[in-house]
């Protein structure tokens, strides 16, 4: 592939590697350092005048330098004469404050989204978005990518009952979470139920009512991401006690934070299912439960497709081969 360089961030260079490999290239040298008051310091190391640049850089870990470390790495290039530069996030940050839900909130997704255009950026790809409607919070093309083909192979092939499965997501919920939950439901032929949840304040769920009829099925649960993983411990809990064989979680973005682990440890999940997103290593090392499903192929993809002048839509509804 002619002038294209594909450089890592250093918030998931396993994930950025995957990706290079995929597409037959080598990682583009870039040195990133921290001065000692703490400033992020980032140096390309190879020409990319008149080339297509793609950046991968996720909204995980140390979230703040890893957007500024994005952010720098966007105008290096920028000012580099690269022809084009696309930034590749899979897991887009402060992507949960995209509205004004109460007096004097901040829209900080329509804020990353600013600093994204106004640091050069002419092109983002990321994946299963918290809203879609975080799309138009840029001027620049935007292409959210799903998770969705990739979750119905893995149903497939590791839920040996998945005939009578039941697929559950939670109310309410943005509107993207509830388009995927109904066509993965749609696509394997089997139907979905409803948890309502009502929060007292973010990260804390105060109560939930069960919509639809779980008892002797197989019930997956689906979101697009889980932090503290209150929200999905509860919800297990409620159903088994409404007569559920077993239980499955399957979420684009396993953040898990806080007290995540102890809580997944403890819940009656046969598997909790994340993409690679967001590095699982150590999470994985700490729960057996947790499984990944490999999302690079579909990032690669959209970078060939997008290099070539193609088509990315395919990728909405097809796991690449």
């Amino acid at each position: 592939m002619p002038n294209i360089v594909l450089f890592s961030g250093s918030s998931h260079h396993d994930l950025s590697q995957k990706v290079a490999d995929r597409l037959g290239l080598d990682l583009g040298k870039v040195t990133t350092k921290k001065f000692s008051n703490q400033e992020t310091c980032v140096e390309i190391g190879e020409s990319v005048r008149g080339e297509d640049v793609y950046i991968v850089q996720s909204g995980c870990g140390e979230i703040n330098d890893n957007l500024m470390e994005l952010l720098i790495m966007i105008n290096a290039c920028k000012i580099a004469s690269s022809s084009r530069v696309t930034a590749v996030i899979p897991c887009f940050p402060y992507a949960r404050q995209d509205k004004k839900d109460k007096s004097r909130a901040p829209i900080s997704a329509k804020l990353v989204a600013n600093m994204l255009s106004v640091a050069g950026a002419d092109h983002i790809i990321t994946m299963d978005l918290h809203a879609s409607q975080i799309q138009g919070f840029f001027d620049i093309a935007v292409d959210n990518l799903y998770a969705e083909p990739a979750v119905l192979q893995w149903i497939k092939e590791n839920i040996p009952e998945w005939k009578n499965c039941i697929i559950v997501r939670f109310s309410p919920s943005p509107s993207a979470g509830t388009i995927v939950v109904t066509s993965i439901a749609d696509r394997l032929n089997v139907d979905f139920a409803l948890i309502h949840k009502e929060r007292k304040k973010a990260n804390e769920v105060d109560r939930m009512v069960l919509v639809g009829d779980v008892k002797d099925r197989v019930a997956i649960l689906v979101d697009d991401m889980a932090d503290t993983c209150g929200t999905i411990c509860f919800a297990a809990d409620k159903l088994i006690e409404a007569g559920a064989l077993k239980v499955y979680a399957i979420l684009t973005h396993g953040i898990f934070s806080g007290p995540a682990i102890s809580r997944i440890n403890n819940a009656p999940f046969e598997a909790v299912v994340v993409t690679n997103t967001i590095p699982q290593e150590e999470k994985m090392k700490a729960c057996p439960k947790i499984q990944v499903i490999d999302i690079s192929m579909i990032l690669a993809e959209a970078i060939r497709r997008t290099h070539n002048g193609e088509s990315v839509s395919y990728l909405f509804s097809h796991v690449p081969l």
